[in-house]
């Protein structure tokens, strides 16, 4: 009997008394360093780029409409607010909330990875891969590697005519037909590789933000799906239409 009580007392949980109890230690930082905040600043951030990829799209279309056409919509984007603001103000506003949105979405893919990583640091020897998931990963990788040496050209080749053959001093137009001669051809293969990998990275976004925003379930994953796959190619579609026939001799 004795040993039964000793043996129930030894195993019995012990209750800490009141006062004793010691807190949770918080994350330093606060909602933006947690799992929640990092997936918010991703999301928020992938719309402002979404947001500028529709509107620069819908810009290089233009150049279907003619030389003076693309020209007039390139000179609205650097004389809006004049004059009210100096020129170029609010390309220049645009261009740095761009810029840090890219940097945000960066860091905060590569904390999520990295926490992802930590949480988990031994595999499970006998848990088999997943190919899509494994795909999605290497596409968001090397995808975003891609893109972002590709819009460093972009920017010296259309923006600032460093590599351009017309040069800094041409008009917009020129520099874009120029810039996708058939002689050039390598950097219309470029181009299209990188667009290519913007859609890929923009289908496996929209389809995470579907995931992170509750909406994605067994009954709507069909739909959704396809909605992410033809957001993505409508954007990649419309930007590759100019290049293409430039290259092509369509547009001259």
């Amino acid at each position: 009997m004795t040993a039964t009580i000793e043996r129930g007392a030894a195993t019995a949980s012990v209750i800490p008394p009141k006062g004793e109890e010691k807190p949770r230690a918080k994350r330093p930082g606060g909602f933006l360093t947690s799992s929640n905040g990092k997936k918010a600043v991703m999301a928020v951030t992938g719309a402002v780029m979404v947001l500028f990829l529709v509107g620069h799209m819908l810009g290089n279309l233009k150049i279907f409409a003619g030389r003076d056409s693309f020209n007039e919509y390139a000179l609205a984007l650097r004389t809006l607010l004049e004059p009210i603001a100096p020129y170029r103000t609010l390309l220049t506003l645009v261009e740095i909330v761009l810029v840090v949105s890219v940097v945000l979405h960066m860091w905060a893919a590569i904390s999520l990875s990295r926490r992802a990583a930590a949480a988990r640091p031994v595999k499970y020897a006998a848990r088999k891969k997943s190919q899509a998931k494994g795909y999605a990963t290497h596409i968001m990788r090397f995808g975003g590697i891609t893109i972002a040496l590709f819009v460093v050209w972009h920017l010296l080749d259309l923006t600032f005519g460093v590599v351009n053959p017309k040069g800094f001093d041409s008009s917009p137009a020129d520099r874009m037909i120029a810039g996708f001669d058939p002689s050039r051809w390598y950097v219309t293969l470029l181009y299209i590789v990188a667009v290519a990998m913007v859609g890929l990275h923009l289908r496996h976004g929209i389809w995470s933000a579907f995931q992170t925003l509750g909406v994605a379930n067994r009954d709507r994953n069909r739909a959704l799906r396809a909605v992410a796959g033809l957001g993505s190619a409508v954007l990649v579609i419309g930007f590759l239409a100019p290049p293409l026939a430039i290259t092509f001799g369509v547009v001259q």
